[in-house]
Order: C-alpha cells, then sequence, then structure tokens
C-alpha cells in the first residue's frame, strides 16, 4: 500500500489545466515543515507537488490559494532530475485522494480565495459542506 498523509501550507496559488480527453487536474505544491531542532532555530522545509483530478481538482482549484493550510492523503511518488549546476535532483509527486482545507475564515485571505468560500475535507465527488451550520446529528 503506498499512502502518504501531509500537512502543510500552500507555497503558491494552485494552476488547473484540462487534458486533450478533458480531465480536469489541478497542481499545487504543499511545504512540510519539519520539526524544530533542539536550539529553535527555524525548521527546514519538504516540498510536495500535489495532483488532485476531476472533481476534487475543480474544487482544490476554487478554495484554495497561497499559504492557506490543508493536509493531503495520496499516493506518493519521487521522480529525479539533473538541476542546471548538474546536481541530481529529486521531486515528491502525490496523486492526491482526499484534500481536507484547514485554514479557517479568520486566517489571512487571498484575493483569489476569499474568506466565505473555505471548505472542510473534501474528497472526490464531494462538494464542500457549509461548516457554519449546526451538526446535523
Amino acid at each position: 500500500m503506498n499512502r502518504l498523509m501531509i500537512i502543510g501550507n500552500l507555497v503558491a496559488d494552485p494552476q488547473s489545466n484540462t487534458t486533450q480527453d478533458g480531465k480536469t487536474v489541478c497542481n499545487f505544491t504543499v511545504a512540510v515543515n519539519r520539526k524544530r531542532t533542539q536550539n529553535n532555530q527555524n525548521p527546514e522545509a519538504d516540498f510536495f507537488r500535489v495532483a488532485a483530478w476531476h472533481d476534487l481538482g475543480k474544487i482544490c482549484q476554487q478554495y484554495l490559494a497561497k499559504g492557506r493550510k490543508v493536509a493531503v492523503i495520496g499516493s506518493v511518488s519521487v521522480s529525479t532530475y539533473t538541476a542546471q549546476d548538474g546536481n541530481t535532483r529529486a521531486n515528491m509527486n502525490v496523486q492526491a485522494l482526499e484534500v481536507e482545507f484547514l485554514s479557517s475564515r479568520n486566517d489571512t485571505q487571498t484575493a483569489s480565495a476569499p474568506a466565505a468560500q473555505t471548505a472542510p475535507a473534501v474528497q472526490p465527488n464531494m462538494t464542500p459542506v457549509d461548516v457554519d451550520g449546526e451538526l446535523p446529528f
């Protein structure tokens, strides 16, 4: 089984594309901070490239923006490439199965994703729910 769960912040606004056969994919990068060191230096971060497909991708494009905190569950793959400086680098790519929006309405807002449009856990074939209403049970 190949499952990864990450929690972090988007480093830029998501970008969506449509494939030639009409499938929607939303790509974004999540920065995940490592645990702080003993001498309280700033933590290092790992960067994960995330691809959310179909309805999940459409919802991510609509509600996510740079700086927003998300939790992503999906399968991970690693690809390598040679950078311009000649060093070999690696990319960690996640095919999102679930995306949960963790930023609240009171968090710093961006123009592309207003506060009134935040949504909680989103899974494929689901629509956002109103988190301000009372629980149905």
